[in-house]
């Protein structure tokens, strides 16, 4: 009679769906990759968020620093990886979707999985802390008066590169672009007095504009009200210029294939994390602030991104 009710037992157990079986989780240390340099914006999240997740996520997380060519490196390793959970990596956009929707490209949307949103970062325009320049209007009549004026971009039609064209797009002037290996680079060359001014994220200049003697000026923010962080700093609605929000999304994907099982693990555990008050308080002393967003909203975000790419800012650039 024993043996029966085994039999049926394991019977039972046999018909059960995987997922009731036992959750998914990584068998090993998980590999997470950066399409930009260590010490770069998303780099330096990536590491704040990875050190914090791993106690739900039970393994290793280790970053992978894969840059080059504006990102596209990194990008293309991603969605080639073996979409079994043990390979994730982070995206920035509109950076993402607007190499994606080149002709050519080596990846596109659909290679990936959306996972989460983790930093939603506002753009700024900056200057060396001693440029004569003290206010946005300062800086665009001197570039309308000499087209030549230099500004440093994390890549050609990059994040901060968009930034910079939507800003003398819409104070009807010229400049002279050059591109870095990533954001890092590129403020190291504005501080270093290479280039006139540059667009960048909040959390990325924060540290530069502290302290007695600050390296860096923000002189506008890209967004419809003015940013808590930097209350005495003017958007560039109220000095006429572009008027909406413009910066950046950074968040986790995997790569197309990987199963329903591993995303709902993944998404729960970044939510844990984000949702973490320890995690909260690590990132705000960094200078970021979380936008969780779950697999569905983040999905939303980078259709939304797409057709930004495809409606604006393929408009920016000369073909």
């Amino acid at each position: 009679m024993k043996k029966l009710l085994t039999l049926a037992a394991l019977a039972i157990f046999a018909s059960m769906p995987m997922a009731a079986h036992a959750a998914w989780a990584p068998s090993g240390d998980v590999d997470v990759i950066v399409a930009y340099k260590a010490g770069s914006g998303t780099d330096t999240g990536a590491r704040l968020l990875a050190s914090q997740a791993e106690k739900n996520i039970g393994k290793t997380l280790i970053i992978r620093n894969l840059p080059g060519a504006d990102g596209k490196i990194g990008w293309t390793e991603l969605v080639n990886a073996k979409p079994d959970g043990q390979t994730i990596g982070f995206i920035n956009l509109p950076t993402f979707t607007t190499l994606a929707t080149q002709p050519g490209s080596t990846f596109s949307v659909a290679d990936i999985v959306p996972i989460a949103n983790h930093l939603s970062e506002t753009g700024v325009v900056a200057v060396k802390a001693d440029s004569p320049w003290k206010s946005i209007k300062d800086l665009v009549a001197a570039c309308q008066q000499k087209p030549t004026h230099r500004a440093s971009t994390n890549g050609v039609e990059a994040s901060n590169h968009t930034a910079a064209q939507l800003l003398a797009q819409s104070g009807k002037f010229d400049y002279k672009a050059i591109p870095y290996g990533g954001t890092a680079d590129q403020l190291l060359a504005l501080r270093q007095g290479e280039v006139d001014f540059t667009c960048a994220k909040v959390a990325d200049v924060m540290p530069l504009i502290k302290g007695d003697k600050p390296e860096l000026r923000v002189l506008g923010v890209f967004a419809e009200e003015r940013l808590p962080e930097l209350p005495d700093v003017p958007t560039l609605k109220e000095n006429g210029l572009y008027d909406k929000w413009y910066g950046s999304a950074r968040g986790i994907v995997a790569p197309k294939g990987t199963p329903p099982e591993i995303i709902e693990f993944y998404v729960d555990a970044f939510k844990k994390t984000m949702q973490d008050p320890e995690n909260i308080a690590a990132h705000k002393k960094a200078g970021q602030t979380i936008d969780f967003k779950d697999n569905k909203e983040y999905a939303k975000l980078i259709s939304d991104q797409e057709k930004f790419c495809r409606d604006v800012v393929s408009n920016l650039y000369p073909k």
